[in-house]
């Protein structure tokens, strides 16, 4: 039947497996702390060394700090209705499971196979800027390395030659990420801690040298902040008002990993309490540097000069401590790495949770005896991924990436709404406020973003999901345990509602 493709799976059914225990499950070692530092290092990383200069120069100037207030609200939209799913079904499958929960089989697939396209992408376009600081770090101490990081292989297909180039810093450190994920969540979460203490000190550095040079030099801040909102230049998005909201749209990107803080819902200690507090608290906690970083950023240098690769070290530059751009090179190598580690680790749980529910092969929900960990799907993505990182130059797949993002954002959001209106009864340790006019917003801030992404990036976006239908409907639909109950008329089966 065509309408078995929106069966959703029971919240009874979900929530049972959420609280099994044992050797073959993830092994739950996560703290509020662990929580909120894995969003921290999620979310903070190329966006606030990159993107805050290039929106400042291009679209908004000093009121980039307006921007990110903006973007922000827009994030703590979907960020509530998160907050709401992960403390009512506290599984790992993110926003995958959300979809399967309320709007069935097919959204929960499309949104899952989403998911896969943001978090390998992601952590592989990260990995490549994350070895272009590592060069630049090395090249401002001097060190001539005995090879190029990306070096070319000559290689012939059928007869025709082919230079693949071999990027081998970003390949190395998916390789040693992907080692410490399968050694143990527990691991994976102190390497994260760690790397957030180092990224988050840096800027607090950085804040605290700018500050002092603000009171030695107000004049030179005011200046540079003037004008506030720098008038229009006669097309839409360049500066004025509209520059803004532009802008925004932009540095929106720059909070995407806040999600994956709910992947690791099966391996923290509190669920209900803890994950609400860890992606809220990581969001404002970002929200409030970005919004400090910026607003300095843009005294210490005028708008019209940030338009550059790393915009933070510059406004270091300006300040005329030398160590204080070595600082911010050693933070932005330590904030990407600690993106790849959590868009790594989300990745390899929603497609445990999707083989869990039989849509997906079984060697990945197979769990490590001693590690507690779905090492084979760590591999396997650690290996993928190594592979886009080390042979691709990825140019137009952070757009993809975004894609993929803002639909999870979205389904979560319509979800939360809809479980409310269906069930209306059901036990909710965080209650999402003012629904459905947040959920409302948080799809209208979404579907808006999307719509400003390029043409390629939907084209691309199109053949992804296409892929994704072919193996939805030559595997997953005649493997997935939802069907099967139904086909079976077995006890469950009543519970898995069959919407038309």
């Amino acid at each position: 039947m065509a309408t078995r493709l929106f069966a959703t799976k029971p919240i009874s059914t979900i929530l049972a497996e959420a609280s099994e225990a044992g050797e073959h499950t993830l092994k739950r070692a996560l703290g509020p702390i662990n929580l909120i530092t894995l969003g921290i290092g999620a979310i903070i990383g190329a966006g606030i060394f990159v993107l805050t200069g290039t929106a400042a120069a291009q679209f908004a100037g000093p009121a980039i700090v307006l921007s990110f207030v903006i973007a922000g609200v827009g994030c703590v939209f979907a960020g509530l209705c998160y907050s709401e799913f992960a403390s009512m079904i506290p599984i790992a499958g993110s926003a995958y499971t959300y979809g399967y929960a309320t709007m069935g089989e097919l959204v929960a697939w499309i949104i899952g196979w989403a998911l896969v396209l943001e978090y390998a992408f992601g952590a592989a376009t990260v990995a490549v800027g994350w070895s272009g600081y590592v060069t630049s770090l090395l090249g401002s101490f001097g060190m001539k390395l005995p090879f190029n990081p990306t070096p070319s292989l000559s290689l012939s297909f059928f007869g025709h030659p082919y230079a693949a180039h071999v990027d081998i810093f970003a390949l190395s450190a998916i390789i040693v990420i992907t080692i410490i994920l399968v050694v143990g969540v527990r691991e994976s979460a102190n390497f994260n801690s760690g790397a957030v203490i180092v990224k988050v000190s840096v800027l607090l550095i950085f804040i605290g040298l700018a500050i002092v040079f603000a009171f030695g030099h107000w004049h030179h801040m005011v200046a540079n902040w003037h004008p506030f909102i720098p008038k229009n230049l006669g097309h839409f998005g360049e500066f004025g008002w509209s520059g803004i909201m532009r802008a925004a749209g932009v540095v929106f990107f720059a909070y995407i990993g806040f999600d994956a803080v709910s992947t690791a819902a099966q391996e923290a200690k509190n669920p209900q309490r803890d994950l609400p507090f860890g992606i809220l608290g990581s969001l404002i906690i970002c929200t409030i540097l970005y919004i400090i970083v910026s607003g300095l950023l843009t005294g210490l240098k005028s708008y019209t000069t940030l338009n550059v690769a790393a915009p933070v070290a510059d406004g270091a530059a300006a300040i005329g401590v030398q160590w204080g751009v070595w600082l911010i090179d050693l933070g932005a190598i330590a904030g990407l790495a600690s993106v790849m580690l959590v868009m790594l680790l989300g990745q390899s749980r929603v497609l445990y949770t999707m083989s869990h529910d039989g849509l997906f092969w079984n060697w990945a929900c197979k769990i490590h005896p001693r590690f507690r960990t779905p090492y084979i799907t760590s591999i396997a993505v650690g290996t993928f991924v190594a592979f886009l990182a080390a042979f691709f130059p990825i140019a137009f797949l952070g757009e993809l990436v975004s894609l993929g993002t803002l639909l999870a954002f979205t389904i979560v959001c319509l979800g939360v709404w809809v479980m409310r209106m269906k069930q209306p009864d059901l036990p909710r340790p965080f209650r999402t406020p003012w629904v459905p006019l947040v959920p409302i917003c948080g799809m209208v801030v979404s579907l808006a973003l999307m719509l400003s992404l390029d043409a390629p990036a939907w084209i691309g976006f199109g053949i992804w999901l296409v892929v994704g239908q072919i193996i939805y409907f030559t595997y997953s639909r005649k493997h997935s345990r939802v069907q099967k109950a139904l086909a079976e008329g077995s006890a469950q089966a009543p519970d898995a509602v069959v919407r038309g």
